[in-house]
């Protein structure tokens, strides 16, 4: 075995940096020829703290890399064009800038551009002090190299999303329990009223609470949970309050939806250059992907697991479509025949599901006020559970029926989770809106305000006195189910398939206990507890706030289930795909939760014996009021920004913008396309003027 050449420090030059000539010593050493690679330089490019080619870690390590930071400080500082350094495109373009940029701030001389350069500097080294901040990213790389890509970006959408919560929670401690603090003293229990036309309100119990019934108080959210910060009845009918409480619910969906957009826009570059076909080339995969700057062997072992996963999917979608090119028409009949056949039996599944939610929900009602169910905690807690225990069975059942369709339609790995994410979706957002279809009916008595129940008080104050608290209840009840299905769906089937695995040897246990990561599956569960904490938000404050428990508490589960439990999957699909649909998902939840919310916030008069809005015709019309008590311009300021005359220039403007937009996107095109065309042309000529010089040669070898 051939002995590692020692790192010899004379050989560091201190005064260039870089190793020194060594023609006149006894022969150039091993270190001291791989320090003159190209490669060398993107360990450079890394920064202090990674050691040359060769080198040993020994009593000389610390000087060595001082000697080698100061190296590459030079470099940083070195005056040649950035076209000869030996970094990447990206860092390249950002050091031409940085150097114009301080050639312009020594060449004015103000002040302003003096104090420009050591604040530039100051935000980049902040920028990457948040980018080392960044949870869980060191797991998520382990979990890309092992897992594939596709895997690693379901933990980057959940890690997204905690940050998301986080956020929101932030918004609604600040503009929601804060004011509720600071105004006053907490209101007690609402005492019964009876001369009041819309009935009473009594939602705490009264007297001693046995424990089990507090359990079931604490999963159903009634009891002393229906009267706590955690839902909208509990806050009490202050101006401020009321305003601030609103105002949170537009914050946290503006919140969401610019940071959602951000991550669309990131990942649509890469899913653009991934489908363009770019990217995807296996020239690029063996020639462009492997990174020089990795040290040690865990770090070298990831790499190459991933760059084998993108391998394995470039080779199957490259299978699937080489038979779609040679299929003849009989055969695309026959494909086409299929897939007609297998969405209609898509279509009368999704009938199927949405009606049984629907009489779910009806049923809940009724089986609610008979008095056997009455008596009977448990089986009460059964019935309130009613809803949520469909809704969680059918998105149990028929994502892995979905599974089992996708395969027989012909398409690519990728093409098929793309359709898999979309039937799950559209039946989990879908079944929620036959819920919240079925509770609104409810609440305004089928849409008929002359019925005798909603002809008082505008709403269904018998069954429902305090509407918005029932919501958030449900939402509360949807949200609580889906992490307990989902703890209780590792504990009683992951571990003991995979404890069955090791104990029935062969390929029985092989085959029984062999799980793989199902990614559509849990991202669309991802989305779906994001969609109900949006509808939700409004009617339980603190929905946000438990939910980014759940998603903490959640990854960490899952991440054991995946490392214990789960093997790679053996058929992998292309991540930046994924990458670019997750988000849009994601508005698209974001879009269906808005429309509920905004119908309430406008249209269904608030309950009159609860909440903030309590008194108001609606929920909206506290924020004119609110209006009319500011200064008469600020009044005349916001009033415009209703009328006309600020819409119509604001959409002229808008259109303006955007057909320059994607004028200039279409010139950019036509140009790209000429310049590739340029390329194939040379490619061409090179191809000829080596087949002429080969040629030439055969004859004067003949000759």
């Amino acid at each position: 075995m051939e002995e590692t050449p020692k790192w010899e420090p004379e050989a560091w030059s201190p005064s260039e940096g870089w190793p020194a000539s060594r023609e006149t010593r006894a022969g150039p050493s091993l270190s001291s020829v791989l320090n003159e690679l190209p490669s060398v330089a993107t360990l450079r490019y890394r920064g202090p703290g990674v050691l040359p080619w060769g080198a040993l870690e020994d009593e000389d390590g610390e000087r060595r890399t001082q000697a080698f930071a100061e190296g590459a400080q030079r470099e940083l500082q070195d005056p040649h064009p950035s076209r000869e350094l030996p970094w990447p495109m990206q860092a390249r373009r950002a050091h031409r800038q940085g150097q114009a940029r301080d050639q312009a701030a020594h060449g004015s001389g103000s002040r302003a551009a003096h104090w420009a350069l050591p604040l530039r500097r100051s935000r980049q080294k902040m920028r990457e002090g948040l980018r080392a901040l960044q949870p869980w990213a060191w797991t998520l790389k382990r979990i890309g190299g092992q897992f594939g890509a596709g895997t690693a970006s379901y933990f980057s959408l959940l890690r997204f999303l905690l940050l998301l919560e986080v956020l929101a929670s932030v918004l609604k401690a600040c503009m929601t329990l804060l004011p509720a603090w600071l105004e006053g003293a907490p209101p007690g229990l609402p005492a019964p009223n009876t001369s009041s036309p819309c009935g009473s309100y009594s939602p705490g119990a009264q007297g001693l609470v046995t424990f089990p019934t507090r359990l079931f108080n604490l999963l159903s959210g009634e009891g002393f949970l229906e009267w706590s910060p955690l839902f909208y009845g509990f806050y009490p009918p202050r101006p401020h309050l009321a305003v601030s409480y609103l105002c949170s619910v537009f914050a946290v969906g503006l919140l969401s939806l610019g940071l959602i957009l951000h991550r669309s826009v990131s990942g649509l570059k890469q899913t653009l250059l991934a489908e363009s076909g770019a990217l995807t080339s296996y020239s690029h995969r063996v020639f462009s992907a492997w990174d020089f700057g990795l040290c040690g062997d865990v770090h070298v072992r990831l790499r190459q697991r991933i760059i084998l996963y993108e391998l394995q999917v470039e080779l199957e979608e490259a299978v699937v479509r080489r038979r779609a090119a040679v299929q003849t028409l009989g055969q695309q009949a026959k494909v086409w025949s299929v897939r007609v056949l297998l969405n209609l039996l898509v279509v009368a599944l999704l009938g199927a599901a949405f009606y049984g939610v629907y009489w779910a929900t009806g049923a809940t009602v009724e089986l609610q006020v008979m008095p056997i169910v009455q008596n009977m905690p448990l089986l009460k807690l059964g019935v309130d559970y009613l809803p949520s225990i469909f809704i969680s069975g059918v998105n149990f059942v028929l994502p892995a029926v979905f599974k089992l369709i996708a395969p027989l339609e012909g398409y690519t790995r990728s093409r098929q989770i793309v359709f898999i994410l979309l039937r799950t979706v559209f039946l989990r957002l879908a079944s929620l809106l036959v819920l919240l279809f079925s509770l609104w009916n409810q609440i305004t008595c089928g849409g008929d305000a002359e019925a005798e129940e909603c002809k008082t008080c505008g709403y269904n104050y018998k069954e429902l006195p305090c509407w918005e608290t029932r919501l958030g209840q449900e939402m509360y009840k949807l949200l609580l189910f889906d992490l307990l299905t989902g703890v209780a769906v590792m504990l009683l089937i992951q571990f003991p398939r995979k404890l069955l695995c090791g104990l029935c040897p062969g390929a029985l246990g092989r085959t029984l206990g062999t799980q793989e990561f199902q990614v559509p599956d849990e991202v669309l569960g991802l989305i779906y507890a994001q969609t109900v904490v949006w509808v939700g938000s409004f009617f339980c404050p603190l929905l946000p706030l438990l939910n980014t428990a759940k998603f903490l508490l959640l990854f960490y589960l899952k991440k054991l289930t995946l490392f214990f439990t789960c093997s790679p999957a053996s058929r992998t699909f292309r991540a930046s795909t994924v990458n670019f649909f997750f988000p849009l998902v994601l508005l698209l939840g974001l879009a269906i939760s808005a429309v509920p919310v905004l119908y309430s916030i406008f249209l269904i008069p608030p309950s009159k014996l609860c909440g903030p809005f309590r008194g108001q015709l609606s929920i909206w019309a506290q924020i004119p009021e609110s209006i009319s008590s500011l200064p008469q311009t600020t009044q005349n300021f916001l009033f415009f920004l209703g009328t006309q005359a600020f819409a119509v220039p604001l959409l002229l403007i808008s259109s303006i913008l955007m057909v320059y937009t994607v004028t200039l996107a279409n010139s950019y095109g036509r140009l790209i396309s000429e310049l590739k065309r340029q390329i194939e042309t040379e490619t061409q000529n090179k191809v000829f003027l080596a087949q002429r010089a080969v040629a030439l040669s055969s004859g004067n070898g003949a000759f």
